[in-house]
């Protein structure tokens, strides 16, 4: 029997990992109330002022994705380093490459889901929601990885994102703010070209550089 290329492997694994959130659902429940959470804490700090939340809407929004997307993408290695699955998937084998797309892919969806149950599924925000979880999922599953072999994963991850992330959460701060808002200027369209930008650019650095971290 032909073994599956690089294509087929990926869809086989990132089946499998929707599979195992769809049965658990914890990890995407875990984000939503997080992401309320934190939402709920940033209006109870800026008071009753509502057009001052209305300004900065965007950004809280963003930010309440950012810290929850740590969870996700630090479990997201969990199970295969508590089963040694990654080493079974090595032997396998199924390439490094198709784990990363998998694995990032699959990360993506969730923080989709996120943005969409937390804000309201207005059309217009859809390719920014989905732009912006592009964003985190590739450097975050590429930076988990990495973080998954220390002991100080927990901590290590979001010392590795955060900084890496700022061009990607003021794009998608930006935009957000301006379909929020309107934009007279037409502005959106640069942001967005920036954040489309940083995808491309992120993804095709964890295509090339996560066989090399999966093999330390």
């Amino acid at each position: 029997m032909k073994a599956p290329g690089l294509l087929g492997t990926t869809w086989i694994l990132f089946r499998k990992d929707l599979l195992l959130e769809w049965r658990s659902r914890s990890r995407i429940n875990a984000l939503v109330f997080f992401s309320l959470a934190t939402l709920l804490l940033f209006s109870f700090a800026l008071g009753p002022d509502t057009a001052l939340l209305r300004r900065g809407a965007g950004g809280y929004l963003w930010l309440a994705v950012l810290l929850a997307s740590v969870l996700s993408l630090g479990e997201s290695f969990r199970v295969e380093r508590e089963n040694a699955s990654l080493e079974g998937l090595r032997l396998v084998p199924a390439p490094a490459r198709a784990i990363f797309l998998s694995k990032a892919l699959a990360n993506a969806v969730l923080l989709a889901i996120l943005d969409v149950r937390v804000v309201l599924p207005l059309p217009t925000l859809l390719l920014i929601l989905v732009l912006g979880s592009l964003a985190i999922a590739a450097p975050g599953t590429l930076h988990g990885a990495i973080a998954s072999h220390a002991r100080a994963r927990d901590v290590l991850l979001p010392l590795l994102l955060f900084p890496i992330l700022i061009p990607a959460l003021v794009a998608a701060a930006k935009s957000t703010a301006l379909v929020f808002d309107g934009d007279p200027m037409g502005q959106v369209d640069s942001w967005l070209g920036l954040l489309a930008s940083f995808d491309l650019l992120y993804w095709a650095l964890g295509f090339a550089l996560f066989p090399r971290v999966i093999e330390e």
